[in-house]
């Protein structure tokens, strides 16, 4: 009898632990689903044909053509000519046919060419950019879903509070109904219950609406809607940033924030551009070999019988030195060349910015840890004093003492504390993880342990 208990009530709880989804679940479904990801992926794959395109630029040129043709021609010449008896015309027609065959083979090999040499180091910079900023995509990918996760869990908290206050302040309605009926107490309690039900409802409303566009968010990343996410409880650690100093953080960010290194990385692609265009001044030295045979058969008959036939060959072969040396180009090199620099300067400024940017990120994201974890401990205590609150009003409603505004204050905040609780611990998560990506450490590693703490 016992083990029939225990086989159904293992039947009953196994769906419901087998439809739970784990913050690792969402985000392996991202990493398969999230567009964003896929369109770094594909701009790294795109970039990285630079240094095969600019390498090709040093690499020998080889070249091949051919030519065939066949022609007839058919036609007649007229002349005169002199004889004893005077001027005679003549009319012949004649008829040529024609067919020739060439093939042509070129290399060439670049000697010297300092913009080929610049772009093709401008192209490797461009592809390690390219890479850091597909692990910068990676790591917003973590940011984005561990936000989204939860706040997908605080819209639920919140509309389970308000469900939860609605049912409380309608049972407060109907008990203040019933004893206005018999005298005990004053209409404008019930109206007070009243206005405060309505409100509960819209509150309601509000948090079925937000909870749905929360939902949406997630979906937009992972392309369906989870369902019965994993959420912290009271045992969540609650552990202090390591190291506990807010100059050590932001000093790694500087040295390791991807997107910091990036702009970086910018700074110098530009400045690498900037001598690509001022190469556009400098001569360019290349051999150059060429093998070209042309072969010809043709025939020519006139009318008088005559047979003329013609069978040429030639071949030319030539190996060279090219020089080219830029004399004016109608003042398009210069003119690039002052782009290049204003682009250069630009990324200069955009370099500053990032780095601010990041300090700032660093520093609030360390101070939001710190921050949380104190917070949630005063919402622990103000949870615990909420509800010994609520248990004295309500006594003191029973016996008279307190009002009905009193208890419903009284509630509201205790649901109020209960669901900030909630949510404090979801940006404390928040910040670890925004904090991790700000010094550039943000890895796989943080999320499982993150998971590891939700029940």
């Amino acid at each position: 009898m016992k083990r029939s208990k225990i086989l159904i009530i293992s039947l009953i709880l196994f769906p419901l632990i087998g439809n739970t989804t784990s913050l690792i679940d969402v985000y392996e479904n991202a990493l398969v689903n999230d567009p964003l990801l896929k369109e770094a992926l594909a701009n790294k794959e795109a970039i990285s044909e630079f240094r095969p395109q600019a390498r090709s630029l040093m690499l020998p040129q080889i070249n091949a053509s051919g030519l065939y043709s066949d022609s007839d021609i058919n036609g007649k010449s007229t002349f005169q000519q002199q004889t004893a008896i005077g001027t005679v015309t003549n009319t012949t027609g004649f008829l040529q046919e024609s067919e020739t065959t060439q093939w042509e083979v070129s290399i060439r090999q670049t000697i010297f060419d300092f913009g080929a040499w610049m772009t093709l180091k401008k192209a490797n910079k461009t592809v390690a950019q390219a890479e850091i900023d597909y692990l910068a995509a990676e790591q917003a990918l973590m940011v984005r879903v561990t936000t989204a996760y939860f706040n997908v869990l605080a819209a639920q908290d919140t509309l389970e509070s308000e469900q939860a206050a609605r049912q409380a302040i309608e049972k407060q309605l109907d008990q203040s109904r019933k004893r206005f009926d018999v005298g005990l107490i004053a209409i404008t309690d019930v109206q007070e219950a009243q206005a405060a039900y309505d409100q509960s409802i819209a509150n309601e409303i509000i948090a079925k609406r937000n909870l749905a566009t929360s939902k949406e968010s997630l979906r937009a990343i992972t392309d369906n809607y989870p369902s019965n996410l994993l959420k912290p409880d009271n045992s969540l650690p609650l552990i202090m940033p390591n190291p506990q100093s807010e100059t050590e953080w932001v000093n790694t960010s500087l040295e390791q924030n991807l997107n910091f290194l990036s702009a970086q990385l910018g700074t110098e692609i530009a400045r690498s551009e900037v001598k690509v265009q001022r190469s556009g001044h400098y001569p360019t030295i290349g051999v150059q070999a060429q093998k070209r045979v042309s072969e010809s058969d043709s025939f020519r008959s006139d009318s008088g019988g005559d047979f003329n036939p013609a069978d040429t060959e030639n071949i030319n072969e030539g190996v060279g030195v090219q020089v080219t040396v830029p004399i004016f180009s109608g003042g398009q090199t210069s003119s690039r060349v002052r782009q290049a620099v204003a682009q250069h300067r630009a990324t200069k400024e955009k370099l500053e910015r990032v780095g601010r940017e990041t300090t700032r990120n660093a520093r609030d994201s360390y101070l939001g840890v710190i921050s949380g974890i104190a917070t949630v401990k005063a919402l622990q205590q103000s949870v615990k004093s909420s509800a010994t609150a609520l248990q004295a009003t309500e006594a003191g409603y029973e016996v008279g003492t307190r009002t009905t505004v009193d208890v419903l204050d009284a509630r509201r905040r205790l649901y109020s504390s209960q669901r900030n609780l909630a949510i404090s611990k979801y940006d404390y998560l928040k910040n670890i993880i925004q904090l991790k990506q700000a010094a550039g450490t943000l890895s796989k590693d943080d999320l499982v342990q993150i998971n590891s703490w939700l029940k």
